[in-house]
């Protein structure tokens, strides 16, 4: 009657940490997809400041603009060598006319589809403080799925550990990856500046960013993008990789229950 007794009281309590696993692994995968998604459009946002499709001078952004200024750049150089050697006359102002003519003719549209014409034209549309507010929501957003997802991932190893589910090592190592994740994330220059920084990044820094690139040095355009980009893929790596031990591990619980 004992063993009978005991042998219930597992089977319930091992029913009871499934329902609460089946819980868990749903809102897991859930912010999954929220933390996956919004560094997503947080990468978008940079690429989109990047590429000059969005200024924060409020300037629509594109190559016909950057053609213009580059003409200015060329005629206010040429007119500047001109008065220094004082040939200035009406030939050479009459010949000035006709190159900054043929260089006004030479300039043609840029030979895009149809439809990158209309991205152009909508994202030409976007202000940067408009996005500056986007990016801000979007940094709140991802932290606390974030630091929710990783304490799903604590709270699915205690229920393992509880009930004695099996595949402790796999749901472990889910848990310790979810914890590097959102400590690389975070944004620890905020708080440790010039020690360390985070993953996120606040529109200001986005901004001071790009301008120290223009400079055009090897080194800092590459920190720039390893900042950006390169940081980037690492969290999503660690992000992606704690997913799979987590499928490993309900992989191991339904092995270890005859179930398959």
């Amino acid at each position: 009657m004992d063993e009978n007794n005991s042998r219930r009281s597992n089977l319930v309590d091992t029913t009871d940490c499934l329902e609460a696993v089946g819980v868990f692994r749903g809102w897991k995968n859930a912010l999954f997809m929220i933390v996956i998604f919004c560094l997503l459009l947080l990468q978008a946002s940079f690429w989109l400041v990047n590429l000059g499709y969005i200024k924060a001078d409020g300037c629509k952004s594109g190559s016909s603009a950057v053609v213009v200024s580059d003409k200015k750049q060329v005629n206010e150089a040429a007119g500047q060598a001109a008065e220094e050697k004082g040939k200035i006359d009406p030939v050479s102002n009459g010949a000035k006319e006709v190159v900054a003519g043929t260089e006004v003719s030479a300039e043609a549209p840029p030979r895009t589809f149809g439809e990158e014409k209309r991205v152009c034209r909508w994202l030409s549309v976007i202000r940067f403080e408009w996005l500056a507010q986007f990016i801000r929501f979007l940094n709140f957003v991802l932290i606390a799925a974030a630091i929710l997802y990783c304490l799903t991932m604590l709270f699915i190893l205690k229920v393992s550990l509880l009930g004695r589910l099996g595949g402790i090592n796999h749901i472990s190592r889910a848990f310790f990856l979810s914890l590097v994740m959102v400590v690389l994330l975070l944004p620890w220059q905020r708080f440790f500046g010039g020690i360390f920084i985070g993953a996120i990044y606040t529109p200001q820094e986005l901004l001071s960013s790009r301008a120290a690139v223009e400079a055009k040095d090897i080194f800092v355009t590459g920190l720039y993008y390893l900042r950006f980009t390169g940081y980037w893929v690492v969290v999503m790596l660690f992000l992606i990789l704690s997913l799979l031990r987590s499928s490993r591990w309900a992989k191991a619980i339904l092995r270890r229950l005859e179930v398959i």
